[in-house]
């Protein structure tokens, strides 16, 4: 088992959680000859194609003891792994991405403070700690805005709109009385990602700006490219590469920002503005499996591992769909559809807002065409 730095082909990778995230991430560590061993207190998608298996609470030290006895690095595929759990771990491998990112991810105050710190813009916040602390916030952020739990929060859960003549009180208990943060609302034209990796070294690669559509608070739609000016993706590249650098990063790390039409300055620009950080790979750099020379998770593999980052180069013009509940019913349809890509996740039970698969489709790239003079 390898105790440096740079894992060799062979190696176990530590994949903690069990989702559909970490099932692809052992895919494709497979594909390198890798080997990867998940942990989690739940049997999920990725046990089915991973090498070993542990099914143990994250506060069970003796069986993660027994678990990392196994690996060479650990990553993870979600943020919410518990302060204890990652501090046990990185005391004994090496944990990548690391605790710094996780600890400034998890929470939402947390996370907009240090964005603003690196001088990257994000909706107007305040910090809510009890009722009073609305009243003042709402007094100075203004309403609409939006109430959000500082942890735990995904897919729309953990937040509620907060709208003119709404009684404080009642909002503040609908999200659990939890120690929150206070948004206002950010007047966008689209959604947009950035899927970027950075390596042991330092080196950063994205792949291209993607546009993102929700459904119900949950992705719905990517497509790539983002609709966006070269100047704008140029930016949204570089601010993602300065709060990887920032975070001391390696693997693979996905920035959401809102496109705003700038009314403030010259006519017909755009800005800008980071909604959050996610410390993993990303539904929507689901599109790189069959969009991208590199897939975003063999990339996130050969970044934890020490090994060179993959091109980013995209295939074509990308539509990258989520199959949602019983929409996964209709695989036998998009089988039978000569340009669709169709991935399933391994879930037994299409419950609704459940993330059960994506399909993808490639399409001519226009840019290209036109150079070729087609």
């Amino acid at each position: 088992m390898a105790k440096h730095d740079t894992l060799q082909p062979g190696d176990m990778i530590g994949i903690l959680g069990s989702g559909q995230l970490g099932r692809m991430l052992a895919m494709a560590a497979a594909q390198l000859g890798l080997r990867t061993h998940v942990y989690a207190p739940d049997s999920g998608p990725a046990f089915d194609v991973s090498a070993q298996a542990t099914q143990a609470p994250y506060d069970d030290e003796t069986r993660l003891a027994a678990f990392l006895e196994t690996v060479s690095v650990v990553t993870y595929e979600f943020e919410n792994v518990p302060a204890a759990t990652a501090a046990f771990v990185a005391a004994r491998r090496p944990v990548r991405p690391g605790a710094k990112a996780l600890a400034i991810t998890q929470d939402r105050l947390t996370e907009k403070t240090f964005l603003n710190e690196l001088g990257i813009p994000t909706a107007p916040f305040a910090q809510v700690d009890d009722v009073p602390g609305l009243a003042a916030a709402v007094s100075g952020l203004g309403i609409p805005a939006i109430l959000k739990t500082r942890r735990f929060g995904y897919d729309g859960k953990g937040q509620i709109l907060v709208q003119a003549g709404a009684d404080l009180s009642t909002v503040f208990e609908a999200i659990g009385a939890h120690p929150s943060i206070l948004e206002g609302l950010v007047r966008f034209r689209s959604e947009v990602s950035v899927i970027g990796a950075r390596g042991l070294e330092g080196e950063f690669a994205a792949f291209d700006v993607c546009e993102n559509e929700h459904a119900n608070h949950i992705l719905s739609r990517t497509t790539a490219p983002a609709r966006i000016s070269p100047a704008t993706a140029r930016e949204a590249i570089e601010m993602t590469g300065r709060i990887a650098a920032a975070l001391d990063y390696v693997g693979v790390i996905t920035v959401e920002m809102f496109v705003v039409d700038d009314t403030r300055g010259d006519t017909g620009r755009e800005r800008l503005v980071v909604n959050e950080i996610a410390p993993r790979v990303h539904n929507s750099g689901h599109w790189t499996l069959d969009g991208a020379f590199t897939s975003q998770f063999e990339q996130h593999v050969r970044a934890i591992c020490g090994w060179p980052l993959g091109s980013t180069q995209r295939h074509g013009r990308i539509d990258m769909r989520n199959l949602i509940g019983a929409e996964a019913l209709s695989w036998r349809h998009l089988l039978g559809e000569p340009t669709a890509r169709l991935h399933l996740y391994g879930k037994h039970e299409a419950r609704p807002g459940r993330k059960m698969g994506h399909v993808t489709r490639i399409l001519p790239d226009r840019e290209k065409h036109r150079e070729n003079g087609d």
